[in-house]
Protein backbone atom coordinates (compact mmCIF):
# COMPACT_ATOMS: atom_id res chain seq x y z
CA UNK A 1 0.00 0.00 0.00
CA UNK A 2 1.14 3.06 -0.83
CA UNK A 3 1.50 5.74 2.30
CA UNK A 4 0.60 9.70 1.41
CA UNK A 5 3.53 10.64 4.17
CA UNK A 6 7.21 10.24 2.73
CA UNK A 7 9.14 13.04 4.56
CA UNK A 8 9.22 13.53 8.37
CA UNK A 9 11.19 16.27 10.59
CA UNK A 10 11.90 15.20 14.21
CA UNK A 11 12.66 18.61 15.86
CA UNK A 12 15.51 16.76 18.03
CA UNK A 13 19.20 15.20 17.47
CA UNK A 14 19.49 12.10 15.34
CA UNK A 15 19.72 9.21 17.75
CA UNK A 16 23.21 7.70 17.82
CA UNK A 17 22.33 4.19 16.43
CA UNK A 18 19.36 5.18 14.11
CA UNK A 19 19.49 1.69 12.09
CA UNK A 20 18.40 0.22 15.75
CA UNK A 21 15.99 3.08 16.85
CA UNK A 22 12.65 3.32 16.99
CA UNK A 23 12.72 5.77 14.59
CA UNK A 24 15.08 3.50 12.25
CA UNK A 25 12.18 0.62 12.56
CA UNK A 26 9.28 3.09 11.33
CA UNK A 27 11.77 3.90 8.36
CA UNK A 28 12.12 0.29 7.25
CA UNK A 29 8.57 -0.52 7.60
CA UNK A 30 6.89 2.40 6.41
CA UNK A 31 9.28 3.36 3.44
CA UNK A 32 9.62 7.02 4.78
CA UNK A 33 12.32 9.09 4.93
CA UNK A 34 12.89 10.62 8.48
CA UNK A 35 14.88 13.72 8.72
CA UNK A 36 16.76 15.27 12.59
CA UNK A 37 17.16 18.72 13.55
CA UNK A 38 17.11 20.40 16.43
CA UNK A 39 15.12 23.55 16.46
CA UNK A 40 16.52 25.17 19.35
CA UNK A 41 20.20 25.78 21.39
CA UNK A 42 20.86 25.80 24.82
CA UNK A 43 23.11 29.09 25.74
CA UNK A 44 24.36 29.78 29.61
CA UNK A 45 23.74 32.64 31.66
CA UNK A 46 26.33 34.61 32.85
CA UNK A 47 26.90 34.57 36.65
CA UNK A 48 27.10 38.54 36.68
CA UNK A 49 23.49 38.70 35.16
CA UNK A 50 22.28 35.50 36.92
CA UNK A 51 23.63 37.80 40.44
CA UNK A 52 20.87 40.06 39.41
CA UNK A 53 18.40 37.77 40.23
CA UNK A 54 19.66 37.56 44.27
CA UNK A 55 19.36 34.00 44.47
CA UNK A 56 22.14 31.98 46.74
CA UNK A 57 22.57 28.36 45.74
CA UNK A 58 23.55 27.39 48.68
CA UNK A 59 20.60 28.43 50.70
CA UNK A 60 18.98 25.47 49.13
CA UNK A 61 19.94 21.86 50.34
CA UNK A 62 18.02 19.84 47.60
CA UNK A 63 18.21 20.53 44.05
CA UNK A 64 15.55 18.75 41.37
CA UNK A 65 16.98 18.33 37.52
CA UNK A 66 14.92 17.76 34.95
CA UNK A 67 17.27 17.43 32.00
CA UNK A 68 20.42 17.08 31.20
CA UNK A 69 21.02 20.43 30.64
CA UNK A 70 19.74 21.85 34.29
CA UNK A 71 22.50 19.65 35.76
CA UNK A 72 25.62 21.19 33.40
CA UNK A 73 24.38 24.42 34.00
CA UNK A 74 24.06 24.19 37.69
CA UNK A 75 27.47 23.20 38.23
CA UNK A 76 28.76 25.40 35.50
CA UNK A 77 26.86 28.46 37.69
CA UNK A 78 28.55 27.39 41.19
CA UNK A 79 31.74 27.27 39.52
CA UNK A 80 31.52 30.85 37.58
CA UNK A 81 30.62 31.98 41.29
CA UNK A 82 33.31 30.28 43.22
CA UNK A 83 30.93 28.09 45.57
CA UNK A 84 31.82 24.63 46.26
CA UNK A 85 28.26 22.28 46.25
CA UNK A 86 28.27 20.68 49.96
CA UNK A 87 28.24 17.05 49.63
CA UNK A 88 25.07 16.70 51.76
CA UNK A 89 22.99 18.16 48.73
CA UNK A 90 20.55 16.37 48.09
CA UNK A 91 19.24 15.53 43.84
CA UNK A 92 16.14 15.01 42.60
CA UNK A 93 16.48 14.05 38.91
CA UNK A 94 13.35 12.79 36.62
CA UNK A 95 14.58 9.83 35.23
CA UNK A 96 17.51 7.39 36.05
CA UNK A 97 19.84 8.83 33.16
CA UNK A 98 19.78 11.96 34.80
CA UNK A 99 20.58 10.78 38.34
CA UNK A 100 23.44 8.49 36.89
CA UNK A 101 25.03 11.85 34.27
CA UNK A 102 25.19 13.56 37.80
CA UNK A 103 28.12 11.17 38.26
CA UNK A 104 30.16 13.78 36.00
CA UNK A 105 30.10 16.20 38.64
CA UNK A 106 29.52 14.21 42.43
CA UNK A 107 30.12 10.78 43.39
CA UNK A 108 26.70 8.56 42.94
CA UNK A 109 25.15 7.76 46.87
CA UNK A 110 22.08 6.62 46.92
CA UNK A 111 21.38 8.13 49.77
CA UNK A 112 21.49 11.49 48.63
CA UNK A 113 20.74 11.02 44.77
CA UNK A 114 16.93 10.23 43.53
CA UNK A 115 15.34 9.38 40.49
CA UNK A 116 11.73 9.19 39.03
CA UNK A 117 10.33 7.12 36.11
CA UNK A 118 10.48 9.81 33.91
CA UNK A 119 7.30 10.62 35.26
CA UNK A 120 6.10 14.07 37.32
CA UNK A 121 4.23 12.64 39.83
CA UNK A 122 6.29 10.11 40.60
CA UNK A 123 9.28 12.73 40.74
CA UNK A 124 6.53 14.77 43.36
CA UNK A 125 5.84 11.12 45.49
CA UNK A 126 9.87 11.27 46.04
CA UNK A 127 10.40 15.23 46.82
CA UNK A 128 7.30 14.80 49.13
CA UNK A 129 8.93 12.16 51.48
CA UNK A 130 12.37 14.74 51.99
CA UNK A 131 9.60 17.85 51.82
CA UNK A 132 11.74 19.65 54.75
CA UNK A 133 14.11 20.35 52.58
CA UNK A 134 14.40 24.13 50.86
CA UNK A 135 14.71 22.99 46.77
CA UNK A 136 16.17 24.89 44.29
CA UNK A 137 14.73 23.90 40.62
CA UNK A 138 17.38 24.51 38.00
CA UNK A 139 15.67 25.84 34.34
CA UNK A 140 15.42 27.37 31.29
CA UNK A 141 13.77 30.69 30.22
CA UNK A 142 11.40 28.54 28.73
CA UNK A 143 10.40 25.45 30.86
CA UNK A 144 7.67 23.65 31.50
CA UNK A 145 5.24 24.48 34.31
CA UNK A 146 4.04 20.77 35.50
CA UNK A 147 7.10 20.91 38.38
CA UNK A 148 6.43 24.49 39.56
CA UNK A 149 2.58 23.79 39.62
CA UNK A 150 3.48 20.78 41.63
CA UNK A 151 5.41 22.08 44.00
CA UNK A 152 2.90 25.41 44.39
CA UNK A 153 0.07 23.39 45.02
CA UNK A 154 1.49 21.05 48.11
CA UNK A 155 3.18 23.76 49.11
CA UNK A 156 6.75 22.68 49.03
CA UNK A 157 9.39 25.28 49.66
CA UNK A 158 11.47 25.98 46.48
CA UNK A 159 12.72 28.64 44.14
CA UNK A 160 12.82 28.46 40.00
CA UNK A 161 16.60 29.28 38.75
CA UNK A 162 16.69 30.32 35.31
CA UNK A 163 20.96 29.73 34.91
CA UNK A 164 20.40 28.90 31.15
CA UNK A 165 18.11 30.08 28.04
CA UNK A 166 16.48 28.55 24.84
CA UNK A 167 17.31 30.25 21.40
CA UNK A 168 16.01 29.34 18.58
CA UNK A 169 18.53 27.63 15.85
CA UNK A 170 19.10 28.89 12.19
CA UNK A 171 16.32 26.87 10.12
CA UNK A 172 17.30 29.02 6.93
CA UNK A 173 18.08 26.22 4.88
CA UNK A 174 15.26 23.82 5.54
CA UNK A 175 12.46 23.83 3.03
CA UNK A 176 9.21 23.61 5.54
CA UNK A 177 6.98 22.89 3.56
CA UNK A 178 8.79 19.25 2.24
CA UNK A 179 7.67 17.47 4.95
CA UNK A 180 4.92 15.98 5.51
CA UNK A 181 4.78 15.58 9.11
CA UNK A 182 6.52 17.44 11.65
CA UNK A 183 7.42 16.30 15.29
CA UNK A 184 7.72 18.24 18.68
CA UNK A 185 9.02 17.42 21.72
CA UNK A 186 9.05 21.00 23.68
CA UNK A 187 7.24 24.82 23.35
CA UNK A 188 10.49 26.35 22.26
CA UNK A 189 10.28 24.01 18.97
CA UNK A 190 7.34 25.65 18.11
CA UNK A 191 8.57 29.07 18.78
CA UNK A 192 11.86 28.67 17.15
CA UNK A 193 9.11 26.84 13.77
CA UNK A 194 7.51 30.34 14.24
CA UNK A 195 10.60 32.34 13.95
CA UNK A 196 11.99 30.45 11.30
CA UNK A 197 9.12 30.33 9.32
CA UNK A 198 6.62 33.51 10.03
CA UNK A 199 4.53 32.52 6.89
CA UNK A 200 4.06 28.75 7.61
CA UNK A 201 0.86 27.35 7.24
CA UNK A 202 -0.10 24.00 8.10
CA UNK A 203 -2.32 23.42 5.28
CA UNK A 204 -2.03 19.21 5.42
CA UNK A 205 1.24 18.88 7.16
CA UNK A 206 0.50 17.10 10.12
CA UNK A 207 1.98 17.96 13.50
CA UNK A 208 2.83 15.61 16.32
CA UNK A 209 4.05 16.70 20.02
CA UNK A 210 4.49 14.91 23.13
CA UNK A 211 4.00 16.08 26.48
CA UNK A 212 1.03 18.50 27.55
CA UNK A 213 3.22 21.52 27.23
CA UNK A 214 4.34 21.30 24.31
CA UNK A 215 0.50 20.17 22.98
CA UNK A 216 -0.55 23.98 24.64
CA UNK A 217 1.77 25.61 22.38
CA UNK A 218 0.66 24.37 19.24
CA UNK A 219 -3.32 25.31 20.03
CA UNK A 220 -1.62 28.59 21.11
CA UNK A 221 0.11 28.76 17.94
CA UNK A 222 -3.57 28.14 15.72
CA UNK A 223 -2.39 24.96 14.21
CA UNK A 224 -3.59 21.41 14.99
CA UNK A 225 -2.48 18.51 16.75
CA UNK A 226 -2.35 15.36 14.77
CA UNK A 227 -0.67 12.75 16.88
CA UNK A 228 -0.51 13.07 20.35
CA UNK A 229 1.63 11.55 23.28
CA UNK A 230 1.88 10.65 26.19
CA UNK A 231 -1.44 8.87 26.19
CA UNK A 232 -2.30 5.39 27.78
CA UNK A 233 -2.04 3.17 23.87
CA UNK A 234 1.14 5.75 22.98
CA UNK A 235 3.38 6.20 25.95
CA UNK A 236 5.89 7.32 23.72
CA UNK A 237 5.89 9.69 20.42
CA UNK A 238 7.29 7.02 18.63
CA UNK A 239 4.56 4.73 19.35
CA UNK A 240 2.37 7.52 18.59
CA UNK A 241 3.48 7.81 15.05
CA UNK A 242 3.46 4.66 14.14
CA UNK A 243 0.19 4.03 15.19
CA UNK A 244 -0.67 7.04 13.02
CA UNK A 245 1.22 5.70 9.82
CA UNK A 246 -0.49 2.67 10.48
CA UNK A 247 -3.85 4.35 11.00
CA UNK A 248 -3.12 6.08 7.38
CA UNK A 249 -2.34 3.04 5.53
CA UNK A 250 -5.15 1.52 6.21
CA UNK A 251 -7.27 4.69 4.83
CA UNK A 252 -6.28 3.28 1.54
Amino acid sequence: MTLKVKNILVSQPQPLDFEKSPYGEIARKFNVNITFRKFFIIEGIPAREFRKDRINLLDYSAVIFTSRNAVDHYFRMSKEMRLEVPESMKYFCISESTAYYLQKYVQFRKRKIFHSKENYSNLYELIKKHRTEKFLLPCSDIHKEEIPKMLEENKILYKKAIIYRTLASDLSDLDINNYDILVFFSPSGIKSLLKNFPDFKQGNTGIGAFGSSTHKAIKDAGFTLTIEAPTQTAPSMTMALEMYLQSECKKK
